[in-house]
């Protein structure tokens, strides 16, 4: 019966032992290769956003984060990635995000690369659906959150405004499911307290290192790159980067993926996504509006990183495919108070790197399905993107943060009435 009873439960144990002595030894597998750093730069794997390790060795290399969600992985001949590898740019793109990814998750994970950004560039794409009226969706936030990324968090995050909102936010979305110790040192952090002792040394000297351990051991075995989209995409390219040869790629490229669909969107996911639907759908969106969320407060925290560490940024505000705005219903006057409101939050704080497509929808061949960034929409973002990656150090930089964008005040003013906020 024993000799029965181990067979089948044995080998469980023992793999269980052999996880625990592995997650508790000191093996470490040392710096990422310069191979790990380039399959992570293009995989948008969740380990590696919400790991340490690996962001940490590629922002000290030859890498720039470039930030965003779900656009990010359409990754067609002329996305950066690509452009990059194609005509050797100095500094190459660290995508960062996938569907669901929004600011408080970009922030936790911003803020744990601690001083590895100082006085370096970022590039972030603001998609104006993060901006729903409820904000990111929990389970969302829950799937992409980092307890490794939070323990940074409450040992080093001074008290401020903007670190109690962050922490009000976390403890908001988080499951029951986050550490006791750690949801009361949140729960600090958010009162303005100080951790306790024993929270202190629990989390610097027991959690922390724990899971260190575990980004070190397990985020450079998961990930899976893009090579087969970027080889594909180096032998479509010119040798050289002419623009008007880009041009007649993208365009050629986009009139062969969209043929005569009434939307201008790659023909696949139109016959999958949108035909089977297209009834149900008219006017289905007259009611969206992206001016009142929770978002702009969680937004302000990614700013307010990027300002105490002097960081450079690159905004980039993409379009709506302008015809499949008109159809749903979408309204393109909503989008451009929207439009208004980010960029004033943006520029009187000193953000004045911005490229704004917002009102690019109509543009042939520019969007690949009808909220993404397609063939010749990517080739503007390269335009812009390839002379601010030349150099990875910034020049000096100067911003004037304000609190206020924090307040529920801000969340809700309407795109039109934001002059009247000061």
């Amino acid at each position: 019966m024993f000799k029965r009873l181990w067979q089948i439960f044995g080998p469980v144990l023992v793999a269980g032992l052999c996880l625990t002595a592995l997650l508790l030894s000191p093996l470490r597998l040392g710096r990422p290769s310069e191979k790990t750093l380039s399959t992570a730069a293009t995989s948008l794997s969740a380990n590696v956003l919400k790991g340490e390790a690996i962001k940490d060795a590629a922002f000290n290399d030859n890498y720039i984060p470039m930030i965003g969600s779900s656009e990010l992985s359409r990754m067609d001949v002329l996305h950066p990635s690509v452009m990059a590898n194609k005509y050797d740019w100095q500094n190459k793109p660290f995508l960062l995000g996938a569907p669901g990814t929004q600011s408080l998750t970009h922030f936790l994970s911003l803020q744990a690369t601690g001083n590895h950004l100082n006085g370096k560039k970022a590039v972030v794409v603001i998609s104006p659906q993060w901006f729903v009226p409820q904000g990111v969706k929990p389970e969302m936030f829950d799937f992409f959150y980092s307890p490794l990324q939070t323990s940074y968090f409450l040992i080093h995050a001074k008290d401020s405004e903007s670190t109690r909102y962050a922490a009000k936010r976390i403890l908001e979305l988080t499951s029951d499911t986050t550490n006791g110790l750690m949801r009361d040192a949140l729960k600090n952090k958010a009162l303005g307290i100080p951790l306790t002792e024993t929270q202190k040394v629990y989390i610097n000297n027991v959690r922390r290192p724990a899971l260190q351990h575990q980004d070190q051991l397990f985020s450079q075995l998961f990930i899976r790159g893009r090579e087969r989209e970027l080889r594909k995409g180096l032998k479509v390219l010119p040798k050289q980067p002419d623009n008007m040869q880009l041009d007649q790629v993208a365009t050629e490229l986009g009139q062969k993926a969209t043929g005569d669909n009434p939307f201008g969107i790659q023909n696949s996911f139109y016959k999958k996504r949108v035909k089977p639907n297209v009834g149900k759908l008219k006017g289905e969106q007259s009611h969206f509006n992206y001016e009142s969320s929770p978002e702009f407060a969680d937004f302000q925290l990614m700013l307010d990183y990027f300002a105490a560490h002097k960081v450079s940024v690159q905004f980039i505000t993409p379009p709506v495919n302008a015809r499949w705005a008109a159809y749903t219903g979408l309204s393109q006057a909503m989008l451009n108070r929207f439009d208004k409101k980010i960029q004033y939050q943006l520029r009187t704080q000193g953000f004045n790197n911005i490229v704004d497509m917002t009102n690019d929808g109509n543009e042939q061949f520019f969007m690949q399905d009808t909220i993404h960034l397609g063939w010749r929409g990517w080739l503007k973002v390269d335009q812009k993107l390839q002379p601010f990656m030349r150099t990875k150090k910034a020049k000096a930089v100067h911003y004037d943060m304000s609190n206020d964008f924090l307040s529920r005040d801000w969340q809700n003013v309407s795109g039109n009435n934001v002059h009247d906020f000061d």
